[in-house]
Protein backbone atom coordinates (compact mmCIF):
# COMPACT_ATOMS: atom_id res chain seq x y z
CA UNK A 1 0.00 0.00 0.00
CA UNK A 2 1.30 3.27 -0.50
CA UNK A 3 1.86 5.48 2.60
CA UNK A 4 3.03 8.64 0.69
CA UNK A 5 4.07 10.84 4.20
CA UNK A 6 2.42 14.12 2.35
CA UNK A 7 -0.77 12.78 2.09
CA UNK A 8 -1.84 14.46 5.64
CA UNK A 9 -0.39 17.56 4.28
CA UNK A 10 -2.20 17.54 1.15
CA UNK A 11 -5.22 16.87 3.08
CA UNK A 12 -4.21 19.40 5.98
CA UNK A 13 -4.12 21.77 2.93
CA UNK A 14 -6.96 21.31 1.21
CA UNK A 15 -9.29 21.48 4.75
CA UNK A 16 -7.71 25.20 5.34
CA UNK A 17 -9.76 25.84 2.52
CA UNK A 18 -12.27 23.93 1.96
CA UNK A 19 -13.29 21.72 5.73
CA UNK A 20 -16.63 21.71 6.99
CA UNK A 21 -15.67 24.17 10.33
CA UNK A 22 -18.71 25.40 11.23
CA UNK A 23 -20.96 22.37 12.01
CA UNK A 24 -22.86 22.46 15.53
CA UNK A 25 -21.01 19.88 17.09
CA UNK A 26 -17.70 22.13 16.71
CA UNK A 27 -18.90 25.02 18.34
CA UNK A 28 -18.01 24.57 21.29
CA UNK A 29 -16.13 20.68 20.50
CA UNK A 30 -16.42 19.37 23.61
CA UNK A 31 -16.36 15.44 24.67
CA UNK A 32 -19.62 14.87 25.43
CA UNK A 33 -21.18 16.90 21.61
CA UNK A 34 -18.51 15.13 20.08
CA UNK A 35 -19.22 11.73 21.40
CA UNK A 36 -23.05 12.65 20.53
CA UNK A 37 -22.89 13.84 17.03
CA UNK A 38 -20.25 10.62 16.04
CA UNK A 39 -22.67 8.02 17.41
CA UNK A 40 -25.53 10.02 15.20
CA UNK A 41 -24.13 10.31 12.46
CA UNK A 42 -23.55 6.70 12.38
CA UNK A 43 -25.23 5.34 9.43
CA UNK A 44 -26.93 8.94 8.89
CA UNK A 45 -25.66 12.08 7.19
CA UNK A 46 -24.83 15.45 8.33
CA UNK A 47 -27.90 16.93 6.86
CA UNK A 48 -30.42 15.15 8.72
CA UNK A 49 -28.08 14.75 11.58
CA UNK A 50 -28.04 18.38 12.48
CA UNK A 51 -31.75 19.58 13.73
CA UNK A 52 -31.92 15.98 15.84
CA UNK A 53 -28.70 17.27 17.21
CA UNK A 54 -30.28 20.90 18.08
CA UNK A 55 -32.95 19.40 19.45
CA UNK A 56 -31.37 16.43 21.27
CA UNK A 57 -28.42 18.68 22.85
CA UNK A 58 -31.41 21.34 24.28
CA UNK A 59 -32.95 19.33 26.06
CA UNK A 60 -29.98 17.17 27.30
CA UNK A 61 -26.97 19.57 27.07
CA UNK A 62 -24.71 17.62 29.17
CA UNK A 63 -24.03 14.04 30.53
CA UNK A 64 -26.01 14.86 33.63
CA UNK A 65 -29.38 15.56 31.92
CA UNK A 66 -28.72 12.60 29.80
CA UNK A 67 -28.47 9.99 32.46
CA UNK A 68 -31.11 11.00 34.05
CA UNK A 69 -33.76 11.58 31.67
CA UNK A 70 -36.19 8.17 31.52
CA UNK A 71 -35.08 6.23 28.36
CA UNK A 72 -38.60 6.96 26.75
CA UNK A 73 -38.06 10.61 26.89
CA UNK A 74 -34.28 10.19 25.11
CA UNK A 75 -35.85 7.96 22.92
CA UNK A 76 -38.53 10.60 22.20
CA UNK A 77 -35.79 12.68 21.16
CA UNK A 78 -33.71 10.16 19.04
CA UNK A 79 -37.09 8.93 17.05
CA UNK A 80 -36.98 9.22 13.36
CA UNK A 81 -33.16 8.71 13.17
CA UNK A 82 -32.88 4.95 12.85
CA UNK A 83 -31.08 2.49 14.47
CA UNK A 84 -32.56 2.72 17.54
CA UNK A 85 -29.82 0.55 20.00
CA UNK A 86 -27.83 3.97 19.62
CA UNK A 87 -30.30 5.85 21.14
CA UNK A 88 -30.17 3.36 24.36
CA UNK A 89 -26.56 2.86 24.41
CA UNK A 90 -26.44 6.77 24.85
CA UNK A 91 -28.93 6.75 27.79
CA UNK A 92 -26.73 3.50 29.38
CA UNK A 93 -23.41 5.24 28.72
CA UNK A 94 -24.25 8.43 30.42
CA UNK A 95 -25.46 6.57 33.03
CA UNK A 96 -22.59 4.47 33.36
CA UNK A 97 -20.24 7.99 33.11
CA UNK A 98 -22.48 9.81 36.01
CA UNK A 99 -21.35 6.51 38.23
CA UNK A 100 -18.22 6.17 37.40
CA UNK A 101 -16.18 8.91 35.36
CA UNK A 102 -17.82 12.12 37.47
CA UNK A 103 -19.92 12.54 34.40
CA UNK A 104 -17.49 13.48 32.03
CA UNK A 105 -16.49 11.20 29.45
CA UNK A 106 -13.26 9.54 29.76
CA UNK A 107 -10.01 10.76 28.15
CA UNK A 108 -8.98 7.00 27.48
CA UNK A 109 -9.08 5.52 24.58
CA UNK A 110 -9.58 1.66 25.99
CA UNK A 111 -12.09 3.27 29.03
CA UNK A 112 -13.97 4.96 25.88
CA UNK A 113 -14.45 1.09 24.23
CA UNK A 114 -15.98 -0.31 26.94
CA UNK A 115 -19.03 2.13 27.35
CA UNK A 116 -21.84 0.80 25.49
CA UNK A 117 -21.74 2.00 21.56
CA UNK A 118 -18.53 2.81 21.09
CA UNK A 119 -16.27 1.57 18.69
CA UNK A 120 -12.93 1.94 18.37
CA UNK A 121 -13.64 4.37 15.30
CA UNK A 122 -16.09 6.28 17.34
CA UNK A 123 -13.13 6.24 20.16
CA UNK A 124 -10.40 7.17 18.18
CA UNK A 125 -13.04 10.33 16.83
CA UNK A 126 -13.94 11.19 20.31
CA UNK A 127 -9.92 10.95 21.25
CA UNK A 128 -8.66 13.06 17.95
CA UNK A 129 -11.24 15.43 17.63
CA UNK A 130 -12.51 16.52 21.47
CA UNK A 131 -8.73 15.42 22.86
CA UNK A 132 -6.60 16.10 19.75
CA UNK A 133 -4.90 12.96 20.60
CA UNK A 134 -3.10 10.47 17.51
CA UNK A 135 -6.08 8.09 17.31
CA UNK A 136 -6.87 6.86 13.29
CA UNK A 137 -10.35 6.86 12.82
CA UNK A 138 -11.97 4.52 9.70
CA UNK A 139 -15.60 5.22 8.92
CA UNK A 140 -17.73 4.59 6.20
CA UNK A 141 -15.99 7.87 4.30
CA UNK A 142 -12.62 7.04 5.37
CA UNK A 143 -12.94 3.68 4.59
CA UNK A 144 -13.89 4.57 0.83
CA UNK A 145 -11.42 7.68 0.81
CA UNK A 146 -8.57 4.73 1.69
CA UNK A 147 -10.00 2.29 -0.36
CA UNK A 148 -10.04 4.21 -3.49
CA UNK A 149 -6.80 5.94 -2.44
CA UNK A 150 -4.61 2.25 -3.15
CA UNK A 151 -7.24 0.52 -5.15
CA UNK A 152 -7.99 -2.21 -2.40
CA UNK A 153 -9.52 -5.02 -4.54
CA UNK A 154 -11.13 -6.91 -1.30
CA UNK A 155 -14.25 -5.71 0.05
CA UNK A 156 -13.37 -3.49 3.15
CA UNK A 157 -15.53 -5.78 5.28
CA UNK A 158 -13.55 -8.72 4.59
CA UNK A 159 -11.50 -9.01 8.36
CA UNK A 160 -7.32 -8.61 6.57
CA UNK A 161 -8.60 -5.80 4.21
CA UNK A 162 -10.18 -3.97 7.59
CA UNK A 163 -7.34 -4.64 9.43
CA UNK A 164 -4.90 -3.39 6.73
CA UNK A 165 -7.05 -0.30 6.42
CA UNK A 166 -6.52 0.19 9.89
CA UNK A 167 -2.50 -0.04 9.74
CA UNK A 168 -2.49 2.58 6.87
CA UNK A 169 -4.90 4.64 8.39
CA UNK A 170 -2.90 4.59 11.71
CA UNK A 171 0.46 5.07 8.98
CA UNK A 172 -0.46 8.32 7.37
CA UNK A 173 -1.41 10.39 11.02
CA UNK A 174 0.20 13.83 10.88
CA UNK A 175 2.60 14.61 14.22
CA UNK A 176 0.26 17.85 14.26
CA UNK A 177 -3.17 19.10 13.96
CA UNK A 178 -4.78 15.82 14.11
CA UNK A 179 -8.32 17.13 15.23
CA UNK A 180 -8.41 18.81 11.67
CA UNK A 181 -6.95 16.21 9.73
CA UNK A 182 -9.40 13.61 10.98
CA UNK A 183 -12.51 16.11 10.63
CA UNK A 184 -10.45 16.35 7.23
CA UNK A 185 -10.96 12.78 6.15
CA UNK A 186 -14.15 12.81 6.94
CA UNK A 187 -15.30 15.88 4.71
CA UNK A 188 -13.43 14.89 1.78
CA UNK A 189 -15.47 11.39 2.30
CA UNK A 190 -18.47 13.60 2.66
CA UNK A 191 -18.17 16.26 0.14
CA UNK A 192 -15.74 14.84 -2.75
CA UNK A 193 -14.80 11.38 -2.49
CA UNK A 194 -18.64 10.65 -2.36
CA UNK A 195 -20.36 7.14 -2.96
CA UNK A 196 -21.71 8.06 -6.67
CA UNK A 197 -20.15 11.11 -8.40
CA UNK A 198 -17.01 11.88 -6.86
CA UNK A 199 -15.48 15.21 -7.85
CA UNK A 200 -11.76 13.60 -8.45
CA UNK A 201 -10.79 16.74 -10.57
CA UNK A 202 -10.84 18.29 -7.22
CA UNK A 203 -9.48 16.51 -4.48
CA UNK A 204 -6.22 16.99 -3.30
CA UNK A 205 -4.63 13.73 -3.52
CA UNK A 206 -5.71 13.20 -7.01
CA UNK A 207 -1.76 12.96 -8.10
CA UNK A 208 -1.47 9.50 -6.95
CA UNK A 209 -4.82 8.34 -5.83
CA UNK A 210 -4.89 4.89 -7.49
CA UNK A 211 -8.79 4.23 -8.46
CA UNK A 212 -8.44 7.84 -10.13
CA UNK A 213 -5.40 7.21 -11.97
CA UNK A 214 -7.05 4.25 -13.16
CA UNK A 215 -10.02 5.69 -14.33
CA UNK A 216 -12.59 3.48 -12.21
CA UNK A 217 -13.27 5.46 -9.04
CA UNK A 218 -16.40 4.53 -8.39
CA UNK A 219 -15.43 0.34 -8.31
CA UNK A 220 -13.88 0.97 -5.00
CA UNK A 221 -14.54 0.09 -2.09
CA UNK A 222 -15.09 -3.12 -3.69
CA UNK A 223 -19.36 -4.19 -2.60
CA UNK A 224 -20.11 -6.60 -0.48
CA UNK A 225 -20.99 -9.73 -1.71
CA UNK A 226 -25.06 -9.83 -2.23
CA UNK A 227 -27.61 -11.59 -0.82
CA UNK A 228 -31.26 -11.71 -1.61
CA UNK A 229 -33.80 -9.05 0.27
CA UNK A 230 -35.97 -11.23 2.02
CA UNK A 231 -39.35 -9.76 2.80
CA UNK A 232 -41.75 -10.19 6.06
CA UNK A 233 -45.43 -9.17 6.74
CA UNK A 234 -47.10 -8.21 10.22
CA UNK A 235 -50.28 -7.34 11.26
CA UNK A 236 -50.75 -4.31 13.54
CA UNK A 237 -53.77 -4.28 15.83
CA UNK A 238 -54.66 -0.17 16.03
CA UNK A 239 -57.33 -0.27 19.19
CA UNK A 240 -58.91 2.93 19.49
CA UNK A 241 -61.41 3.97 22.08
CA UNK A 242 -63.22 7.11 23.05
CA UNK A 243 -59.84 9.46 21.19
CA UNK A 244 -57.30 6.77 22.30
CA UNK A 245 -55.28 4.69 20.99
CA UNK A 246 -53.79 1.74 22.40
CA UNK A 247 -49.75 1.55 22.57
CA UNK A 248 -47.67 -1.45 23.20
CA UNK A 249 -43.50 -0.78 24.79
CA UNK A 250 -41.53 -3.04 21.99
CA UNK A 251 -39.00 -5.53 23.38
CA UNK A 252 -35.47 -4.04 23.86
CA UNK A 253 -34.03 -6.01 21.75
CA UNK A 254 -35.31 -6.08 17.38
CA UNK A 255 -36.20 -3.98 15.35
CA UNK A 256 -37.63 -0.46 17.38
CA UNK A 257 -36.20 -1.79 20.35
CA UNK A 258 -37.96 0.15 23.65
CA UNK A 259 -40.06 2.31 21.22
CA UNK A 260 -43.69 2.63 21.53
CA UNK A 261 -46.02 1.07 19.01
CA UNK A 262 -49.20 -0.84 18.31
CA UNK A 263 -49.51 -4.98 19.00
CA UNK A 264 -48.36 -6.58 16.56
CA UNK A 265 -49.38 -10.38 15.45
CA UNK A 266 -48.23 -12.63 12.76
CA UNK A 267 -49.87 -12.35 9.48
CA UNK A 268 -51.08 -15.32 9.20
CA UNK A 269 -52.61 -15.43 13.41
CA UNK A 270 -56.10 -16.40 14.06
CA UNK A 271 -57.95 -12.97 15.07
CA UNK A 272 -60.71 -14.37 16.34
CA UNK A 273 -59.54 -15.70 20.01
CA UNK A 274 -57.90 -12.24 20.30
CA UNK A 275 -61.23 -10.27 19.80
CA UNK A 276 -63.50 -12.31 21.32
CA UNK A 277 -63.23 -11.15 24.65
CA UNK A 278 -63.17 -7.49 23.29
CA UNK A 279 -65.98 -5.00 22.87
CA UNK A 280 -65.59 -4.53 19.43
CA UNK A 281 -68.36 -1.87 17.36
CA UNK A 282 -66.29 -1.49 14.23
CA UNK A 283 -63.18 -2.61 12.46
CA UNK A 284 -61.43 -1.92 9.13
CA UNK A 285 -58.34 -2.92 7.33
CA UNK A 286 -55.93 0.34 6.45
CA UNK A 287 -54.01 0.44 3.66
CA UNK A 288 -50.90 -1.68 3.77
CA UNK A 289 -47.65 0.21 5.04
CA UNK A 290 -44.26 -1.00 3.64
CA UNK A 291 -40.90 -0.01 5.20
CA UNK A 292 -37.57 -1.29 4.11
CA UNK A 293 -34.21 -2.25 6.78
CA UNK A 294 -31.10 -2.64 6.01
CA UNK A 295 -31.53 -6.57 6.06
CA UNK A 296 -35.29 -7.06 5.21
CA UNK A 297 -38.36 -5.27 3.82
CA UNK A 298 -41.14 -4.95 6.06
CA UNK A 299 -45.14 -4.99 4.75
CA UNK A 300 -47.36 -4.17 7.53
CA UNK A 301 -51.06 -4.54 7.47
CA UNK A 302 -53.15 -2.59 10.00
CA UNK A 303 -56.77 -3.10 11.24
CA UNK A 304 -58.18 -0.31 13.19
CA UNK A 305 -60.87 -1.83 15.76
CA UNK A 306 -63.28 0.15 17.34
CA UNK A 307 -63.75 -0.75 20.78
CA UNK A 308 -67.19 0.52 22.99
CA UNK A 309 -65.21 0.39 26.27
CA UNK A 310 -61.67 -0.61 26.94
CA UNK A 311 -61.36 -4.64 28.28
CA UNK A 312 -59.91 -5.76 30.90
CA UNK A 313 -57.20 -7.70 28.90
CA UNK A 314 -56.16 -4.27 27.20
CA UNK A 315 -54.98 -1.76 29.86
CA UNK A 316 -52.53 0.37 31.15
CA UNK A 317 -49.84 -1.48 32.06
CA UNK A 318 -45.60 -1.00 32.32
CA UNK A 319 -45.81 -2.53 28.85
CA UNK A 320 -48.62 -0.87 26.90
CA UNK A 321 -50.59 2.33 27.57
CA UNK A 322 -53.56 3.91 26.47
CA UNK A 323 -52.85 7.34 24.91
CA UNK A 324 -54.38 10.55 23.94
CA UNK A 325 -53.70 10.67 19.99
CA UNK A 326 -52.68 14.51 20.52
CA UNK A 327 -50.37 13.27 22.85
CA UNK A 328 -49.14 10.44 21.29
CA UNK A 329 -45.74 12.18 19.30
CA UNK A 330 -44.60 13.31 22.48
CA UNK A 331 -43.25 9.26 22.66
CA UNK A 332 -40.55 7.60 20.66
CA UNK A 333 -42.21 5.68 18.18
CA UNK A 334 -41.03 4.18 15.07
CA UNK A 335 -41.79 6.06 11.91
CA UNK A 336 -44.43 4.08 10.63
CA UNK A 337 -46.34 4.35 13.74
CA UNK A 338 -45.89 7.85 13.82
CA UNK A 339 -47.09 8.45 9.81
CA UNK A 340 -50.35 6.18 10.79
CA UNK A 341 -50.45 8.23 13.74
CA UNK A 342 -51.17 10.85 11.86
CA UNK A 343 -53.52 9.91 9.12
CA UNK A 344 -55.91 8.47 11.96
CA UNK A 345 -55.71 11.65 13.78
CA UNK A 346 -56.68 13.48 10.55
CA UNK A 347 -59.34 10.73 9.86
CA UNK A 348 -61.16 11.45 13.66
Amino acid sequence: MNTDRNFSQRLLDWFDQHGRKNLPWQQPATPYRVWLSEIMLQQTQVVTVIPYFLRFTERFPDIHSLANASVDEVLAYWAGLGYYARGRNLHKAAQLMLAEHHADLPNDFQALMALPGIGRSTAGAIMALAHKQPYPILDGNVKRVLARYTAELRWPGDKQAEADLWHLAEDLLPEKRINDYIQAQMDLGATLCTRSKPRCQDCPLNTDCQAFLAGTPTAYPISKPKKAIPSKQIRWLVFHHDGQLLLEKRPVTGIWGGLWSFPEMAIDAELSPMLSEANISDFQELADIRHAFTHFRLTIRPLLIELNQPVLAIRDTDQQRWVKIENITSLGLPAPAKTLTEKLARGF
